[in-house]
């Protein structure tokens, strides 16, 4: 008797799943042996790290991995890194992860957001506990226009300002300090010859970014504090296959003074920021730059807009000695600046003080 056929069904049939259709697993790796590091150089899509727990280690050369999507690095991050994490000349590491970050110093290249760069929101740097301004005392003239801007975004991004005042020698910083005396400003004084103790003091223990015009002495005062800061920004320039990163952010390890076991802290140099667009901040939010002004505006009238044109209590408020007019100027010609009116950036005849 032949053998039966057999007679197939659905449960028999299989089908191949093609390359597309094929189920991707969303479980990442743990990348447990990951090493944690501090972001201190970005450039064209390399990274500069150096380990958290060993901070005078070889420069780790690193990129970002596929699985990061389109999170942004930047100088003071800290990360998670595997691979080749010797420093080692041709080494290529991976970023895996991203440290939530404690602060975020955010600049924008215009100030009023209806424009496409007041709507360029940046992160210069993230992990900052402070903004050293720097500022000189004479030659040029202290510029408070700036200092109010570096103000309001130090307090915007809840890091806590430093005025550091250069070249005490040439002019007293009593005019500076009467323009900020009710804010309780914290300072320092720097003249060629003295011994920065004061301003190391001020920066141990601190990630703290320096920021300042052409001419007020930073470049100098960042060649006294790290003395081989040229031969360390050129090891972090190998990260950019030999250019020079004079116009990006660098973080530069402060060396340790005598036998002293405190940490002395990071600077993070940033040559290519002079102003700070200030787009990414409500203008109700600027008067975290103008603490004095705040009580003034308590009385007023409901959505005051705080301008010169309408009956703003802050003009009285003024009137009674209980503010100085320029620090009202200084933040009306913020908020003409955010409405596109005028640009106060730079004009420094309407900021200087007299030396």
């Amino acid at each position: 008797m032949p053998p039966r056929k057999r007679e197939y069904d659905e449960d028999d049939v299989r089908i191949r799943p093609g390359r597309s259709s094929r189920p991707r697993t969303r479980t990442r790796p743990k990348h447990d042996d990951a090493v944690e590091a501090l972001v201190i150089a970005v450039d064209r899509g390399r990274y500069g790290c150096v380990p958290l727990d060993a901070p005078d280690s070889p420069v780790i050369t690193a990129m970002r991995a596929r699985e990061l999507g389109r999170k942004s690095v930047v100088v003071g991050d800290r990360v998670a890194v595997v691979g080749d994490v010797s420093g080692s000349a041709g080494a290529l590491a991976r970023i895996v992860r991203i440290s939530e970050r404690t602060s975020a110093l955010r600049r924008t290249a215009d100030d009023d957001d209806t424009t496409p760069e007041g709507r360029l929101e940046r992160v210069v740097v993230a992990n900052a506990d402070q903004l050293v301004i720097v500022s000189a005392l004479a030659d040029p003239p202290p510029r408070t226009g700036f200092i109010d801007r570096c103000l309001v975004a130090a307090y915007d991004a809840d890091i806590e300002p430093l005025l550091c005042l250069t070249k005490a020698d040439l002019a007293g910083p009593e005019a500076v300090l009467d323009y900020y005396t009710e804010l309780d400003l914290p300072y320092v004084l720097v003249q060629p010859d003295s011994d920065l103790d004061d301003v190391r003091q001020r920066l141990a223990g601190q990630i703290s970014v320096l920021v300042g015009h052409s001419g007020v002495g930073k470049s100098t005062l960042v060649n006294r504090l790290v003395p081989d800061a040229l031969r360390a920004v050129g090891a972090v320039s190998a990260v950019g296959k030999g250019r020079h990163t004079s116009t990006s952010a660098v973080a530069l390890r402060l060396p340790v003074v005598g036998r002293s076991r405190k940490d002395p802290g990071w600077i993070i140099d940033t040559p290519g920021i002079r102003s700070f667009g200030l787009a990414h901040v409500s203008a109700e939010s600027l008067l975290h730059g103008f603490p004095d002004l705040i009580e003034g505006t308590l009385e007023d009238q409901p959505n005051c807009g705080h301008t010169a044109d309408i009956d703003c209590r802050l003009d009285a408020w003024v009137a009674e000695g209980k503010a100085d007019p320029r620090r009202l100027a200084s933040y009306r010609r913020l908020l003409a600046s955010r409405s596109g009116e005028h640009d106060a950036r730079d004009t420094p005849a309407e900021d200087d003080l007299p030396a």
